[in-house]
């Protein structure tokens, strides 16, 4: 079995406005995940009002752009200070919905997306592909509008943004530690292919359960599974991420369990409980979320075997059957705990055994290097592998 030394990750919470991050020194963030007040929904009216009084003013005359623009150059400085941050080959993940609104009878479409992207892209960001984050609805009423009379019936909003910018040109990996690290952050060949489609219609599940709908629908919180996915996507172990726009406190939860830094910006103090308290709910969260990751890639394998015969691939670490040549060394970090150094910064301890509690078949206990292709899983396996590999995560 593959023992390595444990390690660590440091997490702070700067309850103060992020348009001015002095406690980052620039150059020094991998990644940027957040989701701020979307501008012209009137429950952040509030938000933008307390710091800039013409907001309100331009709201009472019913001026809707001038209050959507005044809102949105006040987030300007947050995103000038996002590029001044994040080091060169470094990406920002801007989750943000558009807003409709009805003011002194005239309705309009506000798009915040389009805005923000206008003022990354002019301060030096470099967009890449983004993501449409579709967010189903059953509700019977969710029309806008005259119902079933043209033309003034109303195309419903159903689905949010991911902005995907860097800063520069593309991230490089030149040292050895460097590539091996890169190596053992890798994801699963099928999850890569639900991550990296444009439209992201499955957010839901077990995993969203780190956020009650009552604190969800006081913070605007996004699902556990977005920053999760995105930190996964778009950062490796040890990287800080950063979220200007902390709320609850769901980025940083998720920059623990997949063993990255971070370091968040909350306006609210009135949030650190809720934030306190679920950043003490990742380690058994974690558990749950890494066996349901190996359960499913078992799955996978197990439907693969069948249709296809053998895979060519095994993990070192898990030796269960991957696709890809670059999953072999990939590891799944397990926080063991969360202790906190003062009131606002946190030490995660992780497992120093990457299969704590999981129990590997023997025929496959001896680690593959990087470059070695393995036997075929029928040597390690059955036809069914997943009967073969039993799941034993502590829970």
């Amino acid at each position: 079995m593959d023992t390595v030394s444990a390690m660590k990750t440091t997490h702070q919470i700067h309850f103060t406005n992020s348009n001015r991050m002095t406690a980052v020194p620039s150059c020094s963030v991998d990644l940027t995940v957040t989701s701020p007040p979307y501008p012209m929904i009137k429950m952040w009216d509030e938000t933008f009002l307390h710091q800039d009084a013409d907001v309100g003013s331009a709201l009472k005359k019913y001026d809707g752009v001038a209050a959507f623009e005044r809102m949105h150059r006040l987030m300007d400085t947050v995103w000038d200070e996002v590029y001044r941050v994040l080091r060169p080959g470094g990406i920002a993940c801007v989750n943000i919905g558009d807003a409709t609104r009805t003011l002194d009878g005239h309705f309009m479409l506000y798009s915040n997306h389009s805005r923000i992207l206008f003022h990354m892209l002019d301060i030096g960001f470099v967009a890449l592909p983004q993501i449409l984050w579709r967010k189903q609805t059953n509700a019977p009423n969710k029309f806008m509008g005259s119902g079933m009379m043209p033309p003034g019936a109303y195309v419903t909003l159903e689905h949010e943004h991911i902005l995907v910018l860097r800063k520069g040109r593309k991230r490089e990996f030149d040292t050895g530690k460097e590539k091996e690290n890169r190596r053992e952050s890798a994801f699963f060949w099928e999850e890569r292919n639900i991550w990296f489609s444009d439209i992201w219609m499955d957010l839901k599940g077990a995993r969203q359960k780190m956020l009650d709908k009552k604190t969800r629908g006081r913070s605007g919180a996004y699902p556990f599974e977005l920053p999760y996915r995105l930190i996964n996507m778009f950062s490796v172990k040890g990287d800080t991420v950063v979220d200007p726009f902390l709320g609850t406190g769901t980025t940083m939860a998720a920059a623990m369990v997949t063993g990255r830094n971070s370091i968040g910006f909350e306006l609210e103090k009135g949030f650190s409980d809720v934030i306190h308290d679920q950043l003490r709910e990742v380690p058994g969260f974690s558990s749950e979320l890494i066996r349901e990751r190996i359960e499913k890639h078992l799955e996978f394998v197990d439907q693969r075997v069948q249709a296809k015969g053998p895979m060519k691939y095994i993990n070192a670490h898990y030796g269960f059957p991957v696709m890809t040549r670059q999953e072999i060394q990939l590891k799944l970090e397990i926080p063991e705990s969360v202790n906190p150094s003062d009131t606002n910064t946190f030490e995660v301890k992780y497992s120093e055994d990457p299969c704590k509690g999981y129990e590997a078949p023997e025929t496959s206990k001896t680690p593959a290097s990087a470059d070695t292709v393995t036997d075929p899983p029928s040597a390690h396996f059955e036809k069914k592998p997943s009967k073969a590999v039993q799941m034993k995560l502590i829970g």
